[in-house]
C-alpha cells in the first residue's frame, strides 16, 4: 500500500499551478448583467415607457459626468417634473435596486478573489491572518509569545440599533440569494447550461425584488429591531465565527510549523464574544422599558437554543460510529449510563434507539434535553397555551458545554482527532461563544436620569432632601457612605414618579435575569453624558437596591460592570480629573475588584465630532485612551476601550482594521470592543462569507495592536504628537466659527438639508431629535445630523477645518509639507485620518449640494454659509493631495476609488429627484393629502441615497 507520506505529495488528479484572479473588467461584467436582468425585468413587469424613462436618465447623467451640458441637464430634470406619481416611485426604487446589486456584485466579487488566493496557496490579502502572523514571527514572536498574545485577546462587536439601516430583512435575504447566485458565475468553466440556469434563477430573485417594497410601510417596533439583529446571526454569524477560529488555525500551522511539535498543548482560545444595545438602550428613547429589555433577552436566547438543536440533530447523522468498530471513553460510557437513568423518557417510543452508536444516544438525550430549554421558552412566548416542562431542561451553557467535551474527549483519544475537528468543535465554538444568551445585552441610560432617581428615592426613604444641590464632592461622600453601610431605601413604590419606578425596574430586572438566564446575560451598564464621578457611584447605589452590588459580611460584590460613556469635547478633555477621582475612592476600588478588576470607558465618537469637528474629535479620543490607560497602569488594572463609532468617517466609521491599528501604542491591551450600527451590519453581516473575512480583519488588527504585550511597544514621535495637537487646534476653531459664531448656519442646515424629513423614515424606534422642536445643534442626534449632510452630498462631518489647519500650519513654514508627508507614512493614526478624508471627499459633490443650497429660504444669509463650505471643501482637498503626494482622492484605494466612480452617474438623478420632492413637501405642509403623496417617494430617494452611499450613518 503506498504510504500516506506519498499520497500527500502525488496529486491523483489534474490541477492547474495557479487560478487567476478577477479584475474591474470582470466585475463590470457581473454589473452589466445584473443591470440588465434588472431592465428585462422592469420592462416586462412594468412597461416599455417606464424602462425608456429610466433609461433616458440613466444615460443621460453618465454623459453628465463626463462633459458640462447645462441644456441636457435642464432637459433631465425637466423629464423628473414631468413624471407622474407611479411612475416617479418606479424610477427611485429602479435606482435603489441598482445599487442593492452592484453592493451585492462586489461583495460576490471580493470574496471570489479572496477565495482565489486561498486556493492558490500563496501570499494574501493584506491584513490576512497569514499576514499577520508573518509580521509577528519575522518581529521575533515565538509560538509561546503568540499562546500568551491570544490568551490576552477579546474582540467584541456590539450590534445597535441606530436609525440608518432603511434595508428590510425580506430584502436582505433576497439580496443574499443574489450573492449566492452571482458567486456561482465566477466557477470555472461555466458551460452555456450553466450560465442559462444561473441567469434564470438570478432573473427570479430581481423579479422578486422589482415586487417586494423595499421601504417599511409603518416604524418599527424595539421587537421589530431586536429580530432584525437577530437575522445577522441566523444567516451569517453561526457559521462565520467558527470558520474564523479554523482560518486562524490554518494560518497558524503555516506559519509556525516548526514549533508546532515542541508545543502540543497550544490552543486557540476562545475571544470572539458580541454585545448589543438592541432592546438595551433606553438613551432618548420611551419605547424601550423593562419589559422590553426581558423581550430582547427572551428572543435572543431563544435564537441560540433553536440553532443548538439544530446542529446537535446535524452531529446525530454525523457521528455515526458503532461498538465494536469504534470504542468510547470510560467517562462517556458512564455518563450514557447514568443519563439513560436520568432521561429515559428520550427513548419512550424505543428503548433499544441507537442502542451500539454510542455518540447517536448521547446526542439523542442532548436534543432531548434542549426541547425542553426550549418548552421553557414558550411559557414566555405563548403562556396561553400552558407549556408544561419536562423537568429535563439544561440548567446553564456549562451543562450542555461539558456534554460537548466529554463527547470531543472521547472521539479525540480513541482514533477520530480529525472527525472531532469538524462540526463538533464548531459547535464547541458556538457554545464557548454565545453561551444561552446570545450575546451580553448592554443597558444604557443618561447620568440626568440616575441622578434624578437617586434625589427622589433619598427624599422618600428620609437620608438626604437635598441630594441634587450637594456639590460633586458631598455627592460622592454620601454615595459612598450610604454604598458601604449597605443601607437599602424601603419605600413605598406606587409614591415614586414613573420615571423613577422604571428605572429601578430595570435593575430589579438585571439581577432576575442573571438568575434565570445567565451570569453572562449583561455586558455593561453603560452611562451617556457622564460629568462626574458621581454618575457611576449613582449607579452602583441603584444596582445595591436591587441587590446587584454591595457588601456581604465585609467583602464588596458586584455584578455589574458600569461603563462611563464620554462623548462631548469638554467631557473628553475632563476624563483625567472624573477617573482619578473614582479609582481613588476606596469604595468604588473594592466594586471593581469584585467584578474583576476590570475598567470598561466608553468614548463617542459621533457627538465629539459634531461637538467640535472631526480633527478635535479624533485628536480628542486619541489622548483619552493614551490618558486611560496610563490611569489603568497606576492604579494597578486592567481597562478596556468602548468605541462608539458610526458607519460613516464623521462618526468614527472606516475600516475597522486601519481604524484599531490607528489606536495609541499601549491602549488596546488585547481587548476590543466598538459598536456596529446602521447599514454596517448588512454590509459586514449580510453573508457568511463577509462576515469571516471582516471578523478576521478586525481580529488580525487586534493581534498586530496588541504585539506590544509580548515585544517592544512602538512609541510615537513627540514631535507629530505636538504638530497633531496644533492642527486640532486650528480645526476645532474653524469648525466651531462655522457651526457656532456664523449667522445663519443653523437655518442652512435645517433647510438644506432633509434632516427634518430623515426624522419620518421608519427606520428606528428612537426619535430624530433628543427634544421634540428644540432646532439646536445639541438636540439634533449625531446619527441625523451625519445623515442628513451626507445625503445632500456635503459630507461636512468628515473633513470640514482640515484644510484650514494643514494650510496654516504648513503656510507659517513651508517645509512642513515634508514633515506631514513623513508624518503620513510613519504613523497609523495619521494615516488613517487621511484616508477616511480622502473617502468623504470623494463621496461629497458641491455641484449637487449647491442646489440642496438653493433650498434655503434666505438665500443672502445662507448663500454666505455655503461659499464658506464650498471653499473650505476646495482647501481641503488641495491641502490632502499635496500632503498625500497624488493627483486623484484615494489613489492609494484604486478598487474603492472604481467602485464610488462607478455609482456617481446613478446617485445624481436620485439627488435631483430628491430636491424636486423636498420642495415640493414642504410647500404643501399644511396640506395633509399633498403631505401624504410625496412623502413616500421622499422616504424611497432617503433610502436609495443612502444604498448608494453605504457609510451614511
Amino acid at each position: 500500500m503506498t504510504s500516506s507520506q506519498t499520497l500527500r505529495a502525488v496529486s491523483v488528479f489534474d490541477t492547474v499551478a495557479s487560478l487567476p484572479l478577477l479584475n474591474d473588467k470582470d466585475l463590470r461584467t457581473h454589473v452589466r448583467f445584473l443591470v440588465n436582468l434588472l431592465g428585462e425585468v422592469i420592462e416586462e413587469r412594468s412597461g416599455t415607457r417606464l424602462f425608456q424613462t429610466i433609461e433616458t436618465l440613466r444615460k443621460g447623467f453618465i454623459r453628465l459626468r463626463k462633459e458640462h451640458d447645462p441644456l441636457l441637464k435642464e432637459q433631465l430634470i425637466s423629464v423628473i417634473k414631468q413624471l407622474d406619481d407611479d411612475t416617479l416611485r418606479d424610477v427611485i426604487r429602479a435606482f435603489s435596486i441598482y445599487f442593492s446589486l452592484v453592493n451585492t456584485a462586489e461583495e460576490a466579487f471580493h470574496h471570489h478573489n479572496r477565495q482565489i488566493q486561498l486556493r492558490n496557496g500563496g501570499d494574501l490579502w493584506s491584513g490576512s491572518y497569514l499576514d499577520t502572523l508573518r509580521l509577528l514571527k519575522s518581529e521575533g514572536v515565538t509560538l509561546e509569545q503568540l499562546q500568551q498574545l491570544l490568551n490576552t485577546l477579546n474582540f467584541m462587536p456590539v450590534f445597535t440599533a441606530h436609525p440608518t439601516e432603511s434595508k428590510r430583512r425580506t430584502v436582505m435575504e433576497i439580496l443574499r440569494r443574489v450573492f449566492l447566485l452571482d458567486a456561482q458565475l465566477t466557477n470555472n468553466p461555466l458551460t452555456a447550461f450553466d450560465e442559462a440556469r444561473i441567469r434564470a434563477e438570478l432573473k427570479r430573485q430581481i423579479q422578486l425584488l422589482w415586487v417586494t417594497d423595499e421601504v417599511r410601510p409603518i416604524k418599527p417596533s424595539v421587537r421589530d429591531e431586536v429580530k432584525n439583529g437577530l437575522y445577522y446571526f441566523n444567516v451569517s454569524l453561526f457559521d462565520a465565527v467558527p470558520r474564523c477560529y479554523r482560518n486562524l488555525g490554518n494560518a497558524i500551522r503555516r506559519v509556525y510549523a516548526d514549533e508546532l511539535d515542541a508545543n502540543p498543548h497550544f490552543q486557540i482560545p476562545q475571544f470572539i464574544r458580541f454585545g448589543s444595545w438592541i432592546g438595551g438602550d433606553r438613551d432618548g428613547n420611551p419605547f424601550v422599558t423593562a419589559e422590553t429589555t426581558e423581550m430582547a433577552i427572551m428572543l435572543q436566547q431563544r435564537t441560540v437554543l433553536r440553532r443548538y438543536l439544530d446542529d446537535v440533530t446535524k452531529l446525530m447523522f454525523l457521528l455515526t460510529q458503532s461498538e465494536p468498530l469504534s470504542e468510547i471513553s470510560e467517562a462517556l460510557a458512564a455518563d450514557i449510563s447514568a443519563c439513560e437513568q436520568r432521561f429515559s423518557d428520550a427513548f419512550a417510543t424505543n428503548q433499544q434507539r441507537f442502542v451500539s452508536e454510542p455518540y447517536r444516544r448521547k446526542l439523542y438525550m442532548m436534543r432531548f434535553r434542549l426541547e425542553d430549554n426550549l418548552r421553557l421558552m414558550q411559557q414566555y412566548f405563548k403562556p396561553e397555551q400552558h407549556v408544561e416542562s419536562l423537568g429535563v431542561a439544561y440548567q446553564n451553557e456549562a451543562e450542555f458545554l461539558a456534554d460537548l467535551q466529554l463527547i470531543h474527549d472521547s472521539m479525540h483519544h480513541h482514533g477520530d482527532a480529525d472527525l472531532a475537528a469538524a462540526e463538533l468543535t464548531d459547535l464547541l465554538r458556538l457554545v464557548e461563544t454565545f453561551g444561552f444568551c446570545l450575546y451580553q445585552l448592554d443597558i444604557r441610560q443618561e447620568s440626568n436620569r440616575h441622578s434624578a432617581t437617586v434625589a427622589e428615592l433619598l427624599q422618600a426613604g428620609g437620608l438626604s432632601d437635598n441630594y441634587l444641590q450637594l456639590d460633586e464632592s458631598a455627592r460622592q461622600a454620601l454615595l459612598s457612605d450610604y454604598l458601604r453601610s449597605q443601607q437599602r431605601v424601603a419605600i413605598d413604590s406606587s409614591a415614586l414618579t414613573a420615571e423613577t419606578r422604571e428605572t429601578i425596574a430595570v435593575f430589579e430586572l438585571m439581577a432576575r435575569m442573571q438568575r434565570d438566564v445567565s451570569p453572562r446575560v449583561f455586558g455593561s451598564y453603560v452611562i451617556s453624558m457622564t460629568h462626574e464621578a458621581s454618575h457611576i457611584l449613582e449607579v452602583l447605589w441603584l444596582a445595591q437596591q436591587s441587590g446587584l452590588a454591595g457588601y456581604d459580611e465585609g467583602q464588596a460584590f458586584c455584578q455589574l460592570r458600569v461603563a462611563p460613556l464620554f462623548e462631548t469635547i469638554d467631557d473628553l478633555m475632563r476624563i483625567e480629573p472624573v477617573m482619578t477621582a473614582l479609582l481613588e475612592n476606596p469604595v468604588y476600588r473594592e466594586m471593581l475588584g469584585a467584578s474583576g478588576d476590570l475598567q470598561e470607558v466608553m468614548l463617542g465618537y459621533s457627538d465629539s465630532c459634531k461637538d467640535g469637528g472631526i480633527l478635535a474629535s479624533g485628536w480628542n479620543l486619541f489622548l483619552a485612551q493614551r490618558t486611560i490607560s496610563t490611569l489603568a497602569r497606576q492604579h494597578g488594572i486592567q481597562c478596556r476601550m468602548f468605541h462608539g463609532r458610526g458607519g460613516t468617517i464623521g462618526r468614527g466609521g472606516g475600516p475597522t482594521h486601519d481604524a484599531i491599528l490607528a489606536q495609541p501604542a499601549g491602549s488596546v491591551h488585547g481587548q476590543i470592543k466598538f459598536t456596529e450600527q446602521g447599514e454596517v451590519l448588512s454590509f459586514k453581516y449580510g453573508n457568511t462569507e463577509t462576515a469571516a473575512y471582516e471578523l478576521g480583519m478586525g481580529i488580525s488588527a487586534l493581534i498586530k495592536a496588541s504585539r506590544g504585550l509580548v515585544t517592544e511597544r512602538p512609541v510615537v514621535n513627540d514631535e507629530y504628537m505636538s504638530i497633531m495637537q496644533s492642527l486640532a487646534e486650528t480645526g476645532e476653531q474653524t469648525y466651531r466659527q462655522l457651526t457656532e459664531q456664523t449667522p445663519g448656519f443653523l437655518d442652512f442646515f435645517y433647510e438644506a438639508c432633509p434632516v427634518g424629513e430623515i426624522s419620518m423614515m421608519n427606520i428606528g424606534s428612537r426619535p430624530s431629535h433628543r427634544k421634540a422642536g428644540d432646532r439646536s445643534i445639541k438636540s439634533v442626534r449625531a446619527i441625523g445630523w451625519v445623515f442628513a449632510w451626507a445625503q445632500s452630498r456635503f459630507t461636512l462631518p468628515a473633513w470640514y477645518g482640515i484644510g484650514t489647519a494643514l494650510s496654516r500650519w504648513v503656510e507659517e513654514q513651508p517645509e512642513r509639507l515634508v514633515q506631514l508627508q513623513q508624518m503620513y507614512r510613519d504613523w497609523p493614526f495619521f494615516r488613517a485620518l487621511l484616508s477616511n478624508t480622502q473617502m468623504s471627499l470623494s463621496k461629497a459633490d458641491m455641484g449637487i449640494a449647491a442646489n440642496y443650497a438653493e433650498l434655503c429660504q434666505q438665500r443672502l444669509t445662507t448663500g454666505h454659509v455655503y461659499a464658506l463650505i464650498f471653499s473650505e471643501y476646495q482647501q481641503t482637498v488641495r491641502q490632502v493631495l499635496s500632503l498625500v503626494e497624488s493627483d486623484v482622492l484615494i489613489s492609494e484605494n484604486p478598487v474603492l476609488a472604481l467602485s464610488l466612480r462607478r455609482r456617481q452617474p446613478y446617485l445624481d438623478p436620485l439627488n435631483h429627484i430628491q430636491l424636486m420632492l423636498i420642495k415640493r413637501y414642504r410647500e404643501s405642509i399644511d396640506d395633509a393629502e399633498q403631505v401624504s403623496r410625496w412623502q413616500d417617494p421622499l422616504m424611497r430617494t432617503i433610502s436609495a441615497i443612502s444604498a448608494g452611499m453605504r457609510n451614511t450613518g
